[in-house]
């Protein structure tokens, strides 16, 4: 009886484990479009309402989910209760947020990129800079989609495989 309560415990765990893996890879692309309706909102503020770039970031903090939202607002606040540049208000909440998205480093380089030329251009040239970054991003979604469809399946059944494995050599 202990040995198959134990067994069942190694298999939900490792089947846990498998699927906490696998959520990884279906969050990205999920953030990454995210990202992006975000990039393309920030554009329209910055074109088209002529929104000041601290007001524009908090509507965007209320439009998106977490974590995308913690990083508009704490830029937003960085912006309006410290005396920092946009650059560095945009790298400090980049990175304050980062270890809690499932994005990569090459999207955080991109990010980083896109957050040096912030706020330093004409609004037409400001565009630009989003066109490109929103590029980028669409190449980095293509490339999390491909992963989550080659790897996602694959980290779920091997989480419950092990578990099964792990019985085995055990028993």
């Amino acid at each position: 009886m202990v040995k198959l309560i134990g067994a069942i415990f190694i298999i939900v765990a490792t089947t846990v484990i498998g699927f906490e893996a696998a959520r990884h890879f279906s969050e990205r692309p999920k953030q990454l479009r995210a990202l992006r309706t975000a990039l393309q909102s920030l554009e329209a503020e910055i074109m088209y309402s002529h929104t000041p770039l601290h007001e524009a970031a908090r509507r965007l903090a209320a439009q998106l989910s977490k974590p995308l939202s913690a990083f508009f607002d704490s830029f937003a606040k960085k912006l309006t209760d410290t005396e920092t540049t946009v650059k560095e208000a945009w790298e400090t909440s980049l990175k304050e947020i980062w270890k809690s998205t499932a994005l990569k480093q090459g999207e955080f380089e991109i990010m980083k990129q896109f957050g040096e030329t912030l706020g330093r251009h004409d609004r037409f040239s400001q565009q630009k800079h989003i066109l490109l970054t929103l590029s980028h991003l669409e190449r980095e979604e293509a490339d999390a989609i491909q992963a989550q469809a080659k790897y996602e399946k694959m980290v779920k059944s091997l989480g419950f495989l092990s578990g099964l494995l792990l019985i085995i050599l055990l028993f």
